[in-house]
């Protein structure tokens, strides 16, 4: 198979695993293995996932836990060397715990579960993670959390817009960005979030659950043909 290889890190609670990994295994033929959230060595990949789910039954506070892991230490070396990391919803949540992204997790503004199809806009599509997109290209995903309330200071979100690290907003199916296209509060309706160093994304949006025409949308194979578009 060919590059890139990819790891899907499982966490105790991961529930979102199986899911990128039969998108990459299957869909796109990539080689893919699964990362024990023990191990301590993925010296073998080139992309590591970080999958939605619970991890630790977020009984903390969601990413909480997971960001001691054992793997952990080595996502962040990974991140450093300048390889690519996604995290996917709760994935998201633990790279912000781990300071590899800025910005922190509330509770939905609604303190409800929000498990519905939503769409995103691409407000920054000269990154590893959206270079198949285009600026001002709108992506039908689902998502699926309770804590997906991204929030930041001011002085944060500005330097986000100035260094256009905002890479996803909630947005009408038009691309307008309004409140009402707002599932759980989000500031400036922010629905992912690039590093300085454009290696590390992280969103709340599920692109694996929307790869495959079977589930009744395929935007979200943009994303990972954008990843393997990068290594050619």
């Amino acid at each position: 198979m060919n590059k890139p290889s990819f790891g899907v890190v499982v966490f105790p609670g991961s529930n979102c695993d199986h899911d990128a990994y039969y998108v990459l295994r299957h869909i796109f033929e990539k080689s893919v293995r699964y990362v024990w959230h023990k191990e301590t060595d993925i010296s073998d990949i080139d992309v590591i996932i970080l999958p939605g789910g619970f991890s630790y039954g977020d009984y903390l506070r969601s990413g909480a836990i997971a960001r001691f892991s054992p793997v952990m230490r080595e996502v962040v070396r990974h991140a450093q060397k300048g390889k690519l990391v996604l995290g996917i919803c709760n994935g998201f949540q633990i790279l912000l715990e781990a300071n590899l992204l800025p910005g922190a997790m509330l509770r939905n503004a609604s303190m409800r579960f929000v498990c519905k199809s939503v769409t995103i806009r691409v407000d920054n599509a000269k990154t590893p993670f959206t270079s198949m997109c285009r600026e001002g290209d709108v992506l039908e995903i689902p998502t699926a959390h309770g804590e997906g309330n991204y929030y930041a200071d001011n002085d944060t979100l500005q330097q986000l817009l100035d260094d256009n690290q905002i890479v996803f907003r909630y947005s009408t199916t038009n691309g307008d960005v309004v409140d009402e296209a707002n599932p759980n509060g989000s500031c400036l309706n922010i629905a992912g979030v690039i590093n300085k160093k454009r290696n590390v994304l992280g969103m709340m949006p599920h692109p694996e659950r929307a790869s495959e025409s079977l589930l009744g949308y395929e935007d979200g194979k943009k994303i990972f043909e954008s990843i393997i578009n990068y290594f050619n």
